[in-house]
């Protein structure tokens, strides 16, 4: 005999997490709570509402993000007072990490108003996990800053701190972040993981100038999670990059 499912609590947030490419990652919880939404905030209403499409899921869309947030956070709370349920997601991943989401998450935990998250597919568990590198203990920093100065001091203070540090890094910039780090921290293993969960995912481990010049030879595109090995992890001067993909989806 099935087992009912509990019904979507009347005034809360829901933080769905959407898939970071393969849309099989999508959760039967969160199709749930999509369908059972009363309005789904999305970052960009025209990408989530492919999503839904492909899901056969039709919600009102309203936009949050980075440029809209404090208003639109107002109404989100609004929606919630008048005990509406609110799904948030973003164009792929979990809401809040490196995404729109963690200021209208603060604002309803002040007023009182409940929030749930729906896990699913993030871009920074799935390159620490298949990376090889410790888990135990990691620094998740984000994006670097883009001016210079600043970017160079928040690597050199990441780089003292012990685990492993990961950071998010767009394709225009990953170029330069090799070459800092083949500076900074040559000895340390680094893996570049990039196209997570998609037809070209690829990961490239080996040391810094290693995966430089596998980047020079064939530089990438994507969206990249950078993995850099705690000082403790060391390896053998004898250890080789790997510049095959872990998995290919067709």
């Amino acid at each position: 005999m099935a087992t009912e499912l509990p019904p979507l609590t009347p005034g809360t947030l829901y933080l769905v997490a959407t898939p970071i490419g393969n849309l099989e990652d999508i959760t039967l919880r969160a199709l749930r709570v999509l369908r059972g939404a009363d309005v789904i905030a999305a970052e960009d209403t025209r990408h989530t509402g492919n999503l839904l499409r492909h899901f056969s899921i039709h919600k009102p869309l309203i936009s949050y993000f980075k440029f809209n947030e404090r208003r639109r956070g107002e109404e989100i709370l609004d929606r919630l007072q008048r005990g509406q349920i609110v799904a948030l997601v973003t164009d792929a991943g979990t809401p809040g990490i490196s995404d729109p989401g963690q200021r209208v998450v603060a604002s309803a935990v002040r007023a009182g108003l409940r929030v749930e998250a729906i896990p699913g597919a993030c871009a920074l568990v799935a390159a620490l996990t298949a990376s090889g590198l410790p888990t135990d203990e990691f620094h998740f920093a984000g994006f670097l800053p883009v001016k210079s100065g600043q970017r160079s001091r928040r690597l050199a203070e990441l780089t003292q701190l012990p685990g492993t540090i990961v950071l998010y890094e767009s394709p225009y910039r990953v170029e330069k972040l090799l070459i800092e780090l083949t500076t900074l921290v040559p000895d340390r293993r680094l893996v570049l993981a990039r196209e997570l969960t998609k037809k070209f995912e690829e990961l490239l481990r080996g040391h810094p100038a290693d995966v430089m010049a596998e980047w020079n030879r064939k530089p990438r595109k994507g969206e990249f999670v950078v993995l850099i090995g705690p000082p403790s992890d060391a390896p053998s001067s004898s250890e080789k990059p790997d510049h095959r993909p872990l998995t290919t989806d067709h």
